[in-house]
């Protein structure tokens, strides 16, 4: 599962501000919403926080861009190599890591006020993989440190299990490009994820296909693990009441 994980964003790094209509309006918007929401939970300005799945750098840079301390890591080599590129044009000083969120043994710094995980990132791993990585977060936190995660709301979604995700269209004529998601369901719970982003360059397009496998995983699921990696505290927070575009979860280390 590591090996396939890596794969699906090592090929996705160069593309993955595509998704977005505007990727730097993106990191400013998740920034206004997620820095007084991490504010609300005792992580004012500056905290010392954790981003174990950055991707190319999203929520990093925006937390950096508001004036927390990050430290940045991913499974995906190619993800950080772009994250940090993308932050060091912006002058930001973040350190980066290679490390898979089920050990983060690259990691040699804890007490950090904050570990987050975001844009659905945990779907991909297993039930026994999940527990893993509660247990390496756990380890980088202080006593009573926040945990915040952001997950796709599956307990609407495997009432329905859709099979395509609307395209988006982006950008101008001339240099347009269309995102949509066809899904495969494996089972009740597992689906493949066939992402397409089609790129229009003068009179031609040219489509870029990358493909993972998620779990529908269940909010009552995720909190169970956290409680049983030592979490307490564990509070839904939905899109209706944080203005952020996937459910959230916070959760705190026991002291």
């Amino acid at each position: 599962m590591a090996e396939q994980i890596r794969g699906f964003y090592d090929e996705l790094a160069e593309y993955y501000h595509l998704i977005f209509e505007n990727w730097d309006d993106s990191i400013e918007r998740q920034a206004k919403i997620l820095g007084p929401l991490l504010a609300s939970q005792g992580c004012g300005t500056p905290s010392k926080i954790l981003d174990c799945t950055c991707g190319i750098g999203t929520q990093t840079i925006g937390l950096a861009t508001i004036g927390h301390r990050v430290v940045a890591s991913d499974i995906s080599k190619r993800a950080v190599d772009r994250a940090r590129r993308e932050a060091q044009r912006r002058s930001l000083e973040i350190t980066f890591h290679v490390s898979d969120i089920t050990s983060l043994k690259e990691i040699a710094e804890n007490n950090f006020d904050a570990v987050v995980t975001m844009d659905n990132a945990l779907p991909h791993l297993s039930l026994a993989q999940l527990g893993q990585a509660a247990q390496a977060i756990a380890s980088k936190l202080k006593p009573n440190g926040l945990f915040m995660a952001s997950i796709r709301d599956y307990d609407a979604l495997i009432l329905d299990r859709p099979t395509i995700q609307s395209p988006a269209f982006h950008g101008a004529p001339g240099n347009r490009r269309i995102v949509h998601q066809v899904w495969d369901w494996i089972d009740d719970r597992r689906y493949i994820v066939h992402l397409y982003i089609t790129v229009e360059s003068g009179r031609a397009w040219q489509a870029h296909h990358f493909v993972s496998e998620y779990r529908s995983l269940l909010r009552e699921e995720l909190s169970n693990l956290l409680r049983e990696a030592g979490f307490t505290d564990i509070r839904w927070i939905l899109p209706a009441e944080s203005g952020y575009y996937l459910p959230l979860v916070l959760a705190r280390r026991s002291s």
